[in-house]
């Protein structure tokens, strides 16, 4: 930028001529020093609120803390002078710095705030472009659903007030969306629009984003040189820019790229650039992706027997030409698979950590699934197998947004004629309503009714503009009845939300495994893993003939209740039968299999009331709650190996059904002296 350029920049800041300037003249480190130059001369008025917002979007990507800096400037500033656009704008911004440090929270306040300020002055560009914003939260925690839903809305108000720019920024957006999906061919084909239309905007920023996600389909898709191509073209154009956030991630996508060739010497500086840059700028998300991966980089070195892991590399060619001097051609890596798995864990628990900072689960999930991987190659089995439990844990816990996740898949495959996603299931409502309200105006045919009841059956799930196939919907039911009860499930579906029930006649069953522990040290992680699957599949299978409804498993303990949400006058009798059931499937497991590879099982029932429903927002499970459920864990508790251990509510409810033998009463933790029976 020649200072001429710079001069008239800077006079038109002064004169506030100009109310939006093209990305470019954000762009690199001269204008960053000019822009605060030229801030003492700017008197206390809206010209430098306009300035200070420059500020936090020139330094967003090179120095974060400048960036939240110059922002409470600008809000404090703007604020003062009452210039509400500006307070919105200036949210905006700070919000962008927040979610670079990985304060998700922060991030999503301040794009609230500007976002309900936008909307208010119907400043459409503001609210696509904070709308844009908000998805990439809920992306970088991994809920894709919430992320399309926002991706949704920006692209509608894009499209419908030809914001060009914008438009291609979703689009790239709704790329990462099928590419989480594994949908590699229809990322690819909206990477390239995106590609074509900043290529025709002359965007540098725009086609350095798109570029990064071309290489990393690419590289999905392993056509590695290709996805070298694309990479190396996003690093210079990020270099050229002065987006240091952009490039610490360039440098770690070229890292994975050597790791997937098996070239892990060659991989390793790539990553440690990566990590070194985004430790500079704040970027907690890339920080922790650019340390995991030298510890997955480590791990698949002590793993890889086929040839011997190299300790030096040649000349990185790459490195040299884009950036001189940086590193020596020499790259040194631990020797011998116990140093590598040393620093494989190293690695693994500091990124572990970085995670857990910055709530990312899908990264912490990854992190204790090799961490248990490299303890298992250490021959630390113990360490090993807490390992695996917490990655299962964090699994359990994400389950019903994967669910969703693949009726999401389902209900994309056939979407985008036109390219473009269709509204989300709220957009979609409201829709429903104006048709609706169209339909009373023009006194529609029976006919006209007859479409209008179709819409809001299809309504229940994302809308297609091309209609979905029976089989499609059969599917997503299925998959959605996974998470929650039919009747919970249609109540979520038509109204948004659903209330919490109470139910006097229920009978709640617990299960657990005995000698759970003692067959972890026998088994390896994933043999212990399996066999949980097995057993809980069974118990599935069971509890769904006689209509009982599963709550949950919560380690190795399985809950489940009859009675609910459709009452059942015979819950207590199918609650036993199904836990003899249990019991017998797990006897008959134990002769086949050995005290070795399986389970012995406790069971517990008892009859009484229970509350249920769904509690939160984010992440949420059907549940029960009362006192029924604690005291059928004491009945578990307090019971037998094999045998089924029943309360004397229960008892009298199911003693003209089968033979039960007393126990006497049996003093239960926290609950007193109990009457107790085995059910023979």
């Amino acid at each position: 930028m020649n200072h001429l350029k710079i001069i008239i920049i800077l006079l038109t800041i002064h004169c506030a001529l100009l109310t939006v300037r093209c990305s470019a003249q954000l762009e690199g480190k001269a204008w960053r020093d000019s822009l605060v130059k030229e801030l003492p001369r700017q008197n206390q008025d809206s010209n430098k609120v306009d300035l200070l917002c420059e500020l936090i979007e020139a330094f967003v990507g090179a120095n974060p803390n400048e960036a939240l800096k110059y922002g409470d400037q600008a809000l404090e500033l703007a604020t003062k002078l009452a210039l509400e656009g500006r307070v919105a704008t200036a949210h905006n911004s700070m919000g962008s710095v927040c979610e670079q440090q990985g304060d998700f929270s922060k991030a999503m306040n301040h794009y609230k705030r500007g976002l309900e300020i936008f909307e208010r002055q119907k400043k459409m560009a503001g609210v696509a472009a904070i709308l844009c914003n908000i998805g990439l939260v809920y992306k970088a925690q991994s809920d894709n659903l919430k992320a399309l839903e926002y991706f949704s809305k920006a692209l509608k108000i894009d499209d419908e007030e030809g914001f060009k720019q914008f438009a291609a920024s979703v689009t790239n957006n709704i790329g990462n969306i099928y590419s989480d999906l594994g949908d590699y061919s229809k990322a690819l084909e909206y990477y390239l629009k995106a590609y074509e239309a900043n290529v025709s905007m002359g965007s540098k920023r725009g086609i350095g984003i798109a570029s990064n996600n071309l290489g990393c389909v690419y590289q999905s898709l392993k056509d590695y040189d290709k996805s070298l191509e694309y990479f190396i073209k996003a690093l210079k154009l990020n270099q050229e820019i002065g987006d240091m956030r952009s490039v610490g991630f360039s440098w770690s996508n070229l890292g994975s790229i050597y790791t997937d060739m098996k070239e892990y010497a060659t991989a390793l500086p790539y990553f440690e650039m990566g990590q070194k840059i985004s430790g500079e700028v704040g970027d907690k998300p890339a920080l922790a992706y650019a340390t995991m991966s030298i510890g997955q980089l480590y791990l698949a070195a002590a793993r890889d027997t086929s040839s011997k892991p190299a300790s030096r590399a040649g000349k990185i060619n790459i490195m040299n030409e884009l950036a001189p001097g940086t590193y020596q051609p020499i790259v040194y890596m631990p020797v011998g698979k116990a140093a590598l798995l040393n620093a494989a864990v190293d690695h693994l628990e500091r990124a572990l950590a970085l995670s857990k900072e910055i709530n990312t689960p899908n990264t912490i999930r990854d992190c204790y699934a090799d961490i248990s991987k490299a303890y298992t190659l250490k021959g630390d089995y113990k360490k090993a197998l807490d390992a695996s439990g917490k990655m299962y844990a964090i699994k359990d816990s994400v389950f019903s947004r994967e669910n969703k996740e693949e009726i999401l898949k389902m209900s994309m495959k056939n979407e985008y004629d036109r390219q473009r996603l269709t509204d989300s299931l709220k957009v979609a409502e409201k829709e429903k309503i104006s048709a609706i309200n169209l339909q009373k105006q023009k006194s529609y045919t029976y006919l006209g009714i007859a479409g209008v009841l179709l819409l809001v059956g299809f309504s229940f799930f994302i809308v297609k503009e091309r209609g979905k196939s029976e089989t499609a919907r059969k599917q997503s039911d299925g998959l959605l009845l996974n998470i929650l009860p039919e009747e919970v499930a249609q109540e979520l579906k038509s109204t948004g939300t659903t209330t919490a029930k109470h139910f006097d006649n229920v009978t709640v069953l617990f299960t657990d495994f005995v000698n759970f522990t003692q067959a972890g040290e026998n088994m390896s992680p994933q043999n212990l893993i399996d066999e949980l699957h097995n057993c809980f599949k069974a118990f599935d299978e069971i509890t769904g003939k006689y209509n009982i409804e599963k709550i949950k498993t919560i380690g190795d303990a399985y809950l489940a209740v009859c009675g609910l949400p459709s009452p059942d006058p015979k819950h207590a009798e199918n609650a036993v039968r199904a836990a003899k059931e249990i019991t017998m499937f797990m006897e008959d497991r134990l002769g086949k299999m050995g005290v070795e590879r399986t389970f012995q099982v406790r069971v517990g029932v008892h009859s009484g009331s229970v509350v249920a429903g769904i509690v939160g927002v984010k992440k949420f499970a059907y549940d029960i709650w009362g006192d029924t459920v604690n005291t059928a864990a004491r009945m578990e508790q307090h019971g037998e190996t094999g045998k089924i251990n029943i309360s004397q509510t229960t008892y009298e409810l199911v003693k003209d059904k089968f033979t039960c033998e007393y126990r006497g009463e049996v003093e239960a933790k926290g609950k007193g002296v109990m009457k107790m029976y085995f059910v023979s």
